[in-house]
């Protein structure tokens, strides 16, 4: 079973059946916060780099005229909060656990890529047991399958962009699995490259805004303290980005912070969006993603359309 990615797309992880999830679109890329300058006819949208933005907030005390149009409804679906799908998020991490540890250790303090994703297990409720036998296992068994990462890139329907990445321990079986879907559905598997450059590789922090009892300001400045790039409002959550490079910093700044986090990945943003044209394109386009998300080797997949 497998999920479709921050933005895009569905995401291995758990939640509700297609519940619809905010992402970023992104209005401009020059990585910018948007403030409301004037009432009048003339109003201009100040864009401010991340350092200048602070003193701006707090000079004026303005509100932040943040991204009301949010895609993340239209990519992210979740999986059902049920025993079974939890026990396949619960070995799609434990798999990440493993990689993390055969790169970098099984101390967390000095591999910030497993610190991510324990933060990750954390947030899907996977207990604190669970999590310590999978990096033990790992870093103990010198036998111990050894996972490869591997993505694909092709189109769907009516030329809807489409990413998969997968983790597995056989990539014919999966290489075969993964084109099947694309065929089943229409589409095909394209060349690597062939659609990566139409998205943008972000960390992604989602906070709850039923989690957050403070004003979205204030959650601003901690997350721009925090080195974060772009900051966002959504219709029931804050949404964060940052570098990629940056994302476990600011991760792990905003946690020490106490600020609760619904999610947090380094995910693919799409830069434009495609719409399918009928029903049978949207069967279609279904019919690839429900496979993907059943193959147990799929980490993730993103995609531009817009639903």
């Amino acid at each position: 079973m497998a999920v479709h990615g921050s933005p895009w797309t569905r995401k291995k992880d758990e939640g509700q059946a297609r519940a619809p999830q905010k992402a970023y679109r992104g209005a401009k890329k020059q990585k910018n916060i948007y403030l409301s300058d004037r009432e009048n006819n003339d109003k201009i949208i100040g864009i401010c780099a991340k350092g200048a933005i602070k003193d701006e907030v707090k000079n004026k005390k303005e509100s932040i005229t943040m991204s009301g149009h949010s895609k993340f409804a239209n990519i992210k679906h979740k999986k059902e909060r049920n025993d079974a799908a939890k026990g396949k998020i619960f070995t799609v991490i434990g798999r990440e656990i493993a990689v993390a540890v055969k790169e970098g250790g099984p101390d967390p303090a000095n591999n910030s890529k497993l610190r991510d994703v324990i933060a990750k297990a954390k947030a899907n409720n996977m207990p604190n047991d669970t999590i310590d036998r999978g990096i033990k296992k790992a870093a103990g068994d010198a036998n111990s399958v050894n996972y490869e990462v591997l993505t694909y890139e092709g189109y769907g329907p009516s030329g809807v962009a489409i990413i998969v990445d997968t983790l597995t321990d056989n990539k014919n079986r999966t290489a075969a699995n993964v084109r099947s879907a694309f065929t089943k559905g229409g589409g095909n598997v394209g060349t690597p490259g062939s659609v990566s450059y139409m998205f943008d590789k972000k960390g992604q922090i989602l906070i709850d805004k039923e989690e957050w009892e403070k004003d979205g300001d204030e959650l601003m400045m901690l997350a721009l303290d925090a080195g974060a790039e772009d900051f966002a409002e959504a219709e029931d959550c804050f949404e964060v980005y940052t570098d990629p490079d940056d994302f476990s910093a600011v991760r792990e700044a905003l946690e020490k912070q106490g600020i609760p986090m619904m999610e947090a990945e380094v995910t693919m943003i799409p830069q434009t969006w495609v719409q399918l044209p009928d029903e049978d394109a949207v069967k279609k386009m279904n019919k690839i993603l429900d496979l993907l998300d059943e193959d147990d080797d799929v980490q993730a997949v993103y995609h531009n359309w817009d639903e």
